[in-house]
């Protein structure tokens, strides 16, 4: 439909002052000139705030003291005239709802005051708290639409910064979002609560371990993030990609990602000045965007920070996220963010890569030269095997989504069974153990890489394991199946929660036995070993795609968990009630909002889905295939031009039945519950989907690329 080559979405001189943009931004200076610019950081707290108020804050950010009530009108207005100095025209609580995306409401400095006087006025009020109206976000039935109060509250653990638009700019402070009566109705308020709650059990740990001085035990994380580029003047011409961000309908193109040309080649300098554009401004914001590559799919690529706290690294990721889109809109993109936004080539994920680091920089999941004699070590390592292996279900629930379940168990993504790769040194340990054997004694091996002029490099454990969802990668661990467009906050903060769990299991053994007066080495040595032999089951280090791998994996009573609809029960089953609650984490009536948000939402993708599927089939595929049979009939003269006429009838009439039988499918009963609404989904709706699907795929083989109403998948993947 569209000559290849011909559609860039850009005029010359667009691209031309592109590249000018690009060109500069890379000649502009140092990067660490620029890196948090626009940031209200620890620098400029210091440099701008009086040194009391500046030591008070400090200590409720390290070490979570709360926040003086008498300081907050200083900090506001000390804030405000730096975003003013920056261009600043409003400020915005910016806060993270159910809906999986950012959302931020802004208002003016500028107050009038009579008289056609105004002041330029931002009080401590104002930037503790705000009040959004909390019925038009998803509640999950903890709030009615009559009962629409709903609070922001000022997080002061991750920076006031300042965006830029071509009108002015806008200070945002990252918050909370509660309901009136106090329920979380974001993703950020759990995240902390969960952090909270494994800095406590860890450093029940450590305090056994004669750590008296870690005052804190945060969590890390570094979000990579996946993502496609296609040109906008082509994704317009897609109501698929508009509306539900995956292509629909696709035929597969002649060349896809066979020839593996694509992963880690040379960046287009279209992307390239997209790409460079997009880390200045992430930089400014100071995100630590650290590496950028073309991905393994045709239009794929990958962008990766550096490691942060979690909470930071959440609001970043948000960020790397919001600007994505903007940035790629200005560059004639359009980004997609969906799993699979095309079939028969990679999906993206987010992997996200979690530790735990006390506060004077100590890596609580580093090995060390010798692992098998590092205790602490691996009680910690050992109670993240446990916390998988008890509750894989909630780590596959936590990554949950209509998107996810299309990548999950595909060539570029983890399958839905949880397990762990340690790699070969830490199995061989942990084998060990749980035979209670001596301890092993493995020391890395040297490496030659076969060319002189370079030093011998040390070995490391193991290969990585691309296969495995949850890897051990050196000094932390890599959580593969977090999708691409999910807000990380939803699996660290059950990746903490379950690892807090472990914790306290093991914190509360060791106490007894050694109040019991029990020497602690030989505790901590049969705490391991039993440890040991009921978690084995959850390390693999084998090809997790394989067949032998869901026979094996059932074997040892892992759950394979394919589908959205299988996680639902459990969200608010009573073991989650249980554990979230234990650890103040989600109280019982939020778990029940979670789970008919968690189900609304896929419910409502996959209904979107087929709804599009029927109008884009109906209004568009079945009129080009008619009109192509109309000219095919007045062309065809011979007995097998006449064939083609007969095998395209036969697709049109396939294709009528399986739009009639979707339209029929999509009719929901009343009396359903939530539960059975989204098994539907899975069981009838998205197969319905798929067998429409093979029809108009085939049509497109068949029918005149002149008259065929969608950009094809060369089309979209290839033209740059």
């Amino acid at each position: 439909m569209v000559a290849i080559g011909s559609g860039n979405g850009l005029s010359e001189s667009e691209l031309t002052a592109m590249g000018g943009v690009a060109s500069r931004m890379q000649t502009s200076g140092e990067l660490t000139g620029i890196f948090g610019k626009l940031v209200f950081s620890e620098e400029v707290q210091r440099q701008k705030l009086p040194s009391t108020v500046f030591k008070s804050l400090r200590d409720t950010i390290r070490s979570g003291k709360p926040l003086d009530s008498g300081i907050v009108d200083t900090i506001a207005a000390v804030m405000r005239d730096w975003a003013v100095d920056n261009g600043a025209t409003h400020f915005s609580h910016w806060f993270q709802p159910m809906t999986g995306n950012t959302a931020e409401k802004h208002d003016c400095f500028i107050t009038p005051i009579g008289g056609g006087r105004s002041l330029d006025k931002f009080s401590g009020v104002e930037l503790v708290r705000g009040e959004p109206d909390a019925s038009s976000f998803p509640s999950g039935g903890l709030r009615a639409t009559f009962e629409a109060r709903g609070y922001t509250a000022w997080d002061p653990t991750s920076p006031a910064f300042i965006l830029r638009h071509s009108r002015g700019a806008t200070l945002v402070i990252p918050t909370i979002f509660v309901s009136w009566s106090g329920e979380a109705l974001d993703k950020k308020t759990p995240l902390l609560r969960s952090i909270r709650a494994v800095n406590e059990q860890a450093l029940r740990i450590l305090r056994l371990f004669g750590d008296t001085t870690t005052r804190r035990v945060e969590v890390t994380m570094g979000a990579e993030q996946e993502y496609f580029l296609v040109d906008r003047r082509l994704a317009a011409l897609r109501p698929d990609l508009l509306v539900t961000g995956r292509t629909l309908f696709g035929a597969k193109p002649p060349k896809g990602q066979e020839l593996d040309d694509n992963y880690f080649g040379a960046i287009p300098e279209r992307v390239l000045a997209f790409m460079t554009e997009l880390e200045y401004e992430l930089l400014l914001l100071g995100v630590p965007v650290k590496t950028r590559h073309n991905e393994a799919a045709p239009a794929q690529f990958e962008l990766a920070p550096m490691f942060e706290t979690a909470n930071l690294a959440t609001d970043h990721q948000m960020l790397v996220m919001q600007l994505l889109r903007t940035v790629a809109s200005r560059h004639g993109f359009l980004c997609l963010l969906h799993e699979k936004p095309f079939a028969g080539v990679n999906g993206s994920g987010k992997h996200n890569n979690w530790s735990l680091m006390t506060d004077d920089g100590e890596n609580l999941f580093e090995p060390g030269e010798t692992p098998e004699s590092n205790a602490q070590f691996l009680v910690f390592c050992a109670a993240a095997m446990r916390a998988v292996h008890r509750y894989g279900n909630l780590l596959r629930m936590s990554v949950c989504g209509a998107g996810n379940d299309h990548r999950l168990g595909a060539s570029e993504a983890p399958p839905a069974i949880m397990s762990i790769f340690l790699g070969r040194a830490l199995d061989e340990i942990f084998e060990h153990l749980a035979d209670n054997e001596k301890k092993p004694h493995f020391r890395a091996e040297p490496i030659e890489i076969g060319i002189s002029e370079f030093p011998t490099l040390s070995r490391h454990d193991s290969d990585r394991n691309r296969t495995a969802p949850f890897a051990f990668t050196g000094n932390k661990f890599e959580f593969r199946a977090v999708g691409s467009s999910q807000n990380p906050a939803g699996s660290t903060t059950v990746l903490n929660t379950i690892m807090a769990e472990s914790l306290d299991h093991f914190a509360t053994r060791l106490e007894s036995e050694v109040a019991a007066g029990r020497e602690f080495r030989a505790a901590v040595h049969d705490l391991l070993v039993e440890s040991a032999k009921e978690d084995l089951p959850i390390l693999y280090s084998g090809d997790c795609y394989a067949d032998y791998w869901k026979m094996e994996s059932a074997r040892r009573g892992l759950p394979n968990v394919v589908s959205s609809a299988d996680c639902l029960p459990h969200v608010n089953s009573k073991s989650s009630i249980s554990l979230f609650t234990k650890y103040g984490v989600y109280s019982e009536a939020e778990l029940n909002s979670r789970f008919e948000i968690i189900a609304e939402g896929y419910i409502s993708i996959v209904r979107i889905e087929a709804a599009s599927a029927i109008e884009i089939a109906g209004t568009m595929i079945l009129q080009a295939a008619l009109r192509y049979k109309k000219e095919l009939q007045a062309a065809a003269s011979t007995e097998l031009q006449l064939e083609l006429v007969k095998e395209l009838d036969d697709l049109i009439d396939r294709l009528i039945g399986r739009l009639r039988n979707l339209k029929t499918l999509s009719n929901f009963r009343d009396e359903w519950t939530t539960q059975q609404q989204a098994d539907h989904c899975r069981a009838v709706l998205l197969p319905a989907i798929s067998a429409l699907r093979q029809v108009v795929d085939a049509l497109e083989g068949v029918v005149d690329d002149e008259l065929w109403p969608l950009p094809t998948y060369t089309e979209l993947l290839f033209s740059r």
